[in-house]
């Protein structure tokens, strides 16, 4: 029954608030199609998502890891004439996925689907610094590395997005031998030590589950 309350409220929300449009709803349902890991953010978080880059007036956005392009399609609606969105990820089908969703959408033009290993792609992005907002949301084991790049590449008043933080609830287990929980609370820990960062986490729960994401700001 909480499960069922859970979507049924989001299910609410969205139906008033969020404007999934047909080029949405096929980027979802593309993705499910090709066998494509169910892991693509919410509606109302992708929602969320494009809300926090237009807030910040974001004109360079980073995503570390790409999925079927549901949320960087959702990033990319965002930007402003002359904005340009790079988007990073390892695993061929999904960025062959990714690239046909965001072509049909519309935004090629503005978006780069970068293919491979995300710390090896990384280093080539300095001479496009700085993002205005770095979205991270690939495997949760890299995120401590992900972040110290995500500084690197970020100025002040950048955002970084953290996503899958909360991992129903076993991020604290301080013991858990699940390497997915153990790189998110390394990430946390080291967010809450740098001095350039202040942050937030925020708990959610909806039609996705049990989870939350991480939300800092670059400072200084």
């Amino acid at each position: 029954m909480v499960q069922q309350t859970w979507t049924a409220v989001d299910d609410y929300f969205d139906g008033l608030l969020v404007e999934e449009d047909k080029a949405l709803v096929a980027a979802a349902a593309d993705s499910e199609a090709a066998g494509l890991p169910a892991h693509q953010v919410a509606p109302n978080q992708g929602k969320l998502l494009n809300l926090l880059a237009r807030i910040r007036g974001a004109r360079r956005i980073l995503e570390i890891g790409t999925l079927g392009g549901y949320s960087t399609i959702w990033l990319a609606r965002a930007l402003p004439a002359g904005g340009r969105l790079v988007t990073l990820e390892v695993d061929e089908r999904c960025a062959d996925v990714a690239a046909a969703n965001i072509a049909r959408a519309g935004l090629d033009a503005v978006v780069e689907v970068r293919r491979g290993h995300a710390l090896d792609l990384l280093p080539g992005l300095a001479g496009e610094a700085p993002f205005d907002l770095v979205f991270i949301d690939a495997d949760k084991p890299s995120n401590p590395a992900y972040l110290r790049w995500a500084i690197e590449l970020t100025r002040p008043g950048s955002i970084i997005i953290g996503d899958n933080v909360v991992r129903d609830g076993a991020v604290v287990e301080v013991d858990s031998p699940d390497p997915r929980v153990q790189g998110v609370r390394r990430f946390t820990e080291l967010i809450a030590e740098h001095p350039r960062l202040t942050a937030t986490a925020l708990q959610t729960v909806g039609g996705k589950g049990y989870d939350g994401l991480i939300l800092a700001l670059v400072t200084d």
